[in-house]
């Protein structure tokens, strides 16, 4: 019998629980402590994930979720991007 719940991850804000493929990934290095979207899950340190839908993002974003579990501010950069992945 195979496990997939190792396959499955929460949402920061709707706390919906997805397939990991259907999230984003949202990594704090551990060298470089930059806050980074992780697309091939090459990246390692603390990780958060958020749903491919820009109202989560939105009240993720205002709720200050990232600043919570990475400990850092999330760069107006990586905010920009994130947007621009989501309108495609």
């Amino acid at each position: 019998m195979k496990n997939n719940k190792k396959f499955l991850r929460q949402c920061i804000d709707c706390r919906k629980i997805k397939r990991k493929e259907d999230l984003i990934r949202i990594t704090k290095d551990n060298k470089t402590k930059e806050i980074k979207i992780n697309k091939n899950n090459k990246i390692y340190g603390r990780s958060v994930y958020i749903c491919k839908n820009i109202e989560c993002l939105e009240n993720a974003i205002k709720k200050k979720k990232f600043e919570k579990i990475l400990s850092s501010n999330l760069p107006e950069s990586i905010k920009e991007e994130l947007y621009a992945v989501l309108k495609k």
